[in-house]
């Protein structure tokens, strides 16, 4: 796999999120550790090193699965993780300390290789939680920082205490907040980009048309994009999606994710499954190059989506 770089890190060009194998889309008692262990390890037969987890999915159940599934194969591996949100908003020193440790245990590691502030805590700046932060790479205990969902200004002050290697957040066809301020903001300081949820949790993929084809306890139910008169309209974007793909001989994951690998050497997509068959699929892209053709009529989609990300109060703890 071809590699790019989130800042002095260097990683395949796509990573693989872990989210959805405990967390989000999936009840506790419809986990399938074997199955998403083994998705792990096939995600690293094919050049994947960055793997994507955090505190707060499960919580720390998710942690755990990745830390059995890269026993044997830490050194393959560029491990994130995050800490800043379970059970509230958190930035301070002593919880970055406190997280970084427990993570370290319950992924049975000795360091971590990027880790995330998850969200900006509003009550305490963010010199303070990067300051903190800062110490544990002193202290041998994680490589590189990254942050998420912040804007530019917060990216800028946090870079002036130490480095910041990546910034994560959503990005897609049909999620194009970070182009305007953050993107730019990142390329000026030499900060990587990291897109999770590339295929736009699945709609993109044509995994559902609606909310209501979703199991009981997935969170997506609570998303206003797939809210059935929402949905219905952004189906339309899909519609598109699925005519390049046929276009190309493609899925309409593997054209989703390829525009999303277009917008720069330094960006690194994150899609997340927990089926070695979607994964085969989702890495395939990197072999799809989109024609002008096809980005003239990828570009314009993102102006019709209907509904917006998460609900007013999650919106709050994102920063443009």
């Amino acid at each position: 796999m071809r590699s790019r770089r989130l800042g002095g890190l260097e990683v395949g060009a796509m990573g693989l999120g872990c989210m959805g194998m405990t967390h989000g889309y999936v009840r506790p008692e419809e986990v399938d550790e074997p199955e998403s262990i083994a998705t792990i390890h096939r995600a690293l037969d094919r050049g994947v090193t960055l793997i994507d987890t955090a505190e707060v999915y499960g919580p720390f159940t998710n942690e755990v699965l990745v830390g059995k599934a890269i026993r044997d194969r830490r050194a393959q591996v560029v491990l994130a993780t995050k800490f800043g949100i379970h059970g509230g908003a958190d930035g301070s020193p002593g919880n970055a300390r406190r997280v970084a440790e427990a993570s370290l245990r319950r992924l049975g590691t000795e360091v971590i290789d990027l880790f995330y502030l998850h969200r900006k805590d509003s009550n305490v700046p963010i010199e303070e939680s990067v300051g903190g932060m800062k110490r544990l790479v002193e202290d041998g205990l994680v490589r590189f920082l990254g942050l998420s969902e912040v804007g530019p200004e917060t990216l800028r002050r946090a870079h002036r205490v130490h480095p910041i290697a990546a910034l994560q957040s959503e990005y897609s066809v049909f999620e194009r907040g970070v182009e305007e301020r953050i993107l730019p903001a990142c390329r000026e300081l030499g900060v990587g980009f990291v897109p999770f949820s590339p295929l736009g949790r699945g709609f993109l993929a044509g995994a559902f048309k609606d909310a209501s084809e979703l199991p009981p306890g997935d969170f997506r139910h609570g998303l206003p994009r797939f809210a059935p008169a929402n949905a219905q309209v952004n189906e339309g974007i899909v519609q598109v999606i699925r005519t390049v793909a046929a276009r190309r001989k493609a899925t309409p994951a593997q054209v989703a994710l390829a525009w999303v690998l277009s917008r720069g050497e330094d960006v690194v997509p994150i899609p997340g499954t927990r089926r070695r068959q979607r994964l085969d699929e989702n890495l395939d892209a990197l072999d799809l190059v989109l024609s002008p053709e096809d980005h003239s009529e990828l570009e314009p989609l993102a102006a019709r989506v209907a509904g917006d990300r998460y609900l007013p109060a999650l919106m709050k703890t994102v920063e443009r």
